[in-house]
């Protein structure tokens, strides 16, 4: 991959395209579920994860435009597990055209650094099970199915 592609912490700069980012992820995984509310609707409150010392958001970028997405933030453990808290991951977007160059790949390895610094070896994200390319993309740099959320309405 091409060296032109450069990862960095996300600034406060960076929010209006990070906003879009978020709604076009929401439009993406409408077709998995049909309990996420109609528009307007925010998964994360980006802005405090871009100033909170307990999260990392990163883009990548070339030529001075953000192409790609993703985040870590501490989470808590529930009592009953052997650690007492974790990395969750999330916000994982890329833009179409830029797929498959490997970026969520560069950002998730930095995430990963980021979260073994701060002591969290437990690193865990969500992904809808029918989304398959998803699913592939993370076995592919390393995670495991680990458990499957049921409902019923």
């Amino acid at each position: 991959m091409s060296d032109a592609f450069i990862v960095r912490e996300a600034v406060l700069e960076d929010l209006p395209i990070l906003l879009q980012f978020e709604q076009e992820l929401i439009k993406a995984e409408r077709p998995f579920d049909v309990t996420i509310r109609q528009d307007p609707v925010s998964y994360y409150d980006i802005k405090q994860m871009i100033i909170d010392s307990n999260a990392c958001v990163l883009v990548v970028e070339i030529n001075n435009t953000i192409v790609s997405s993703g985040y870590a933030i501490v989470k808590k453990a529930r009592h009953y597990l052997d650690h007492e808290n974790y990395s969750y991951l999330g916000f994982m977007f890329t833009v179409p055209e830029f797929r498959g160059k490997g970026l969520n790949a560069r950002i998730i390895e930095r995430l990963k650094e980021w979260s073994f610094d701060r002591g969290l070896n437990e690193i865990r994200l969500t992904v809808y099970e029918d989304n398959i390319p998803a699913v592939k993309a993370y076995e592919k740099v390393g995670f495991k199915k680990h458990i499957i959320e049921m409902r019923i309405a």
